[in-house]
């Protein structure tokens, strides 16, 4: 073997087993694909609703709108290589999917609103532009807030960004309008259940492919049930080109106005935020050091797509959280496997017949997906609030009022509908609250600690049971208490005695005010037998 083999060899080695970094992981080319196919589908619905949205907002043309979505894909995939593969001073290099952001479509309909038609189009690119430039320009210093995102601040956006979602999964299944007459329909919620069970069932499978890509299947299982039963479309896969490259200001060149760009400042200011809390998400998913200059470099690469988007007519560009569920249900922890879903997407973006195909896929199937991926995020996110410090402080109420506030808006949308629209932008996205509220709480109670009470009162959480250490000293390893009973660790029951040397036996019993040694057990049993 030459040395150009064996230098090889160790550095895949290194790269499939090394410990400190498990999101550089190798993997054959074929499974690359697959498990970035599995990453596609989880985010495909997500990222085609904004461009229906926005379409039918400026009323564009249906051919139009389908521009509008394979310009989405298409910036999407570079979007997601960036953020995954990286160079220097960009890209996080963690497995996160790139794609358009939720956070702007209120403000880009306001903008689109008052523009009219394709001149709002326009405006809403102008202002995407500037706002993603200055982004990009303030992203170093915002990345300076990670030392304000201890555990009791992440695992509460964590957890509020997996409750977030669930709303989204919900919508697929049962529809977006209450009005329409196959709203809630029963079928469709059984076709939620009957995915959700797939998945259930093939995570139990001994196959560790199989189990992992579970979602995957799910998707095709369920798609192929659901056209058995009438209850797919497949009329739109032909309609439209085959294939085309976006063209470059397909909807005239951008505009550029003080007030829409100032709007969309502030939404950037948000999509920062949650692509913050995204990446330090999937670092907790993923077990990787997440440092300030990491966060700098995601926030470049979210910035720098974002400000390429509108040449190529799409918008901002941001992490999508439903694929750290992903991550966290699958295990697969690899970005390369996500930069081959990026690869997908780009490919999807030049052939526009494909994406059709996938957006085919009915929405009870992504919802009843939906659930075990939203929810898994969120069940992440409790379990790094699990590991924070309850005792003798006010991390309780930093965690009870945050979640709180970031599930007002997911609950009742209009709950600042009478605000103003830069509030509203900001405080109708449950992942941005919530994030806001937590930060600031945590400086107010464990930074600024002056005038917090040493003893919290109510807010505090119980301390836990103390246990003296002299009985931790006695037991070994493997020892155990059953029923009032202690065993070793080949289930060999041990005598208990009390301090004054007598065995007893056990620690409690149903009275256990009254410890009943052996030799006066006996002597009670003379006694009812004379």
């Amino acid at each position: 073997m030459t040395k150009a083999l064996v230098a090889e060899k160790r550095k895949k080695n290194r790269r499939e087993l090394d410990p400190e970094h498990p999101e550089n992981q190798w993997m054959p080319i074929p499974s690359l694909f697959l498990y970035g196919l599995q990453h596609v589908l989880t985010m495909y619905g997500g990222i085609i609703a904004v461009p229906i949205i926005m379409g039918n907002a400026a009323g564009l043309k249906p051919a139009q709108i389908g521009l509008l979505i394979a310009a989405c894909l298409f910036i999407g995939g570079i979007a997601t290589l960036i953020q995954t593969i990286g160079w220097p001073f960009f890209g996080s290099k963690l497995p996160l999917v790139q794609g358009v952001s939720f956070a702007a479509v209120s403000t880009m309909l306001a903008i689109i609103g008052q523009g009219h038609g394709i001149n709002g189009l326009q405006i809403v690119f102008g202002s995407v532009m500037v706002a993603a430039v200055f982004g990009l320009i303030i992203a170093p210093f915002f990345a300076l807030i990670v030392r304000f995102f201890p555990p009791v601040v992440t695992g509460t956006v964590i957890t509020v960004i997996g409750l977030s979602l669930i709303p989204v999964a919900i919508g697929w299944i049962v529809g977006n309008d209450p009005k329409a007459p196959g709203y809630a329909d029963p079928a469709g919620i059984g076709l939620a259940a009957l995915t959700l069970a797939i998945i259930v069932v093939l995570s139990k499978v001994k196959n560790a492919t199989v189990s992992r890509l579970s979602i995957l299947f799910s998707l095709i299982i369920g798609t192929v049930i659901a056209a058995l039963f009438g209850k797919a479309d497949f009329s739109q896969v032909t309609n439209g080109p085959i294939a085309g490259f976006p063209n470059p200001f397909e909807f005239g060149l951008p505009q550029f106005q003080i007030a829409p760009i100032i709007s969309m400042m502030i939404v950037i200011l948000v999509i920062m935020t949650e692509t913050t809390a995204d990446i330090i998400a999937i670092g907790e998913v993923v077990g990787t050091r997440v440092d300030s200059k990491r966060i700098a470099a995601g926030l470049r690469a979210d910035m720098l797509s974002s400000a390429i988007s509108p040449f190529f007519n799409s918008f901002s560009q941001s992490a999508f959280a439903q694929n750290v569920g992903l991550v966290a249900i699958t295990k697969i922890k690899s970005r390369w496997v996500v930069a081959a879903g990026g690869v997908v997407l780009l490919v999807l973006g030049l052939f526009p017949i494909l994406g059709r195909l996938v957006a085919s896929i009915p929405g009870p199937v992504l919802g009843g997906a939906g659930i075990v991926l939203f929810g898994s995020v969120a069940a992440s996110g409790i379990r790094t609030l699990g590991r924070v410090d309850y005792r003798n402080n006010m991390n309780l109420i930093i965690v009870a009022i945050s979640v709180s506030i970031g599930v007002l808006p997911e609950l009742n949308g209009a709950i600042y509908s009478h605000f103003p629209s830069w509030f509203q932008v900001i405080f109708n996205s449950g992942i941005s609250s919530a994030t806001i509220a937590a930060v600031l709480l945590n400086l107010v109670f464990n930074v600024w600690k002056r005038g917090t009470p040493k003893n919290p009162s109510v807010f505090a959480a119980s301390p836990t049971r103390g246990i003296p250490i002299h009985l931790v000293e006695v037991l070994q390893d493997g020892d155990r208490i059953e029923k009032g009973k202690v065993f070793d660790k080949d289930d060999h029951e041990l005598p208990l005695v009390d301090a004054e040397g007598h065995v007893v036996d056990q620690l409690f019993n149903d009275e256990p005010e009254e410890v009943v040694t052996t030799s006066e057990k006996k002597h009670k049993v003379g006694d009812s037998a004379g």
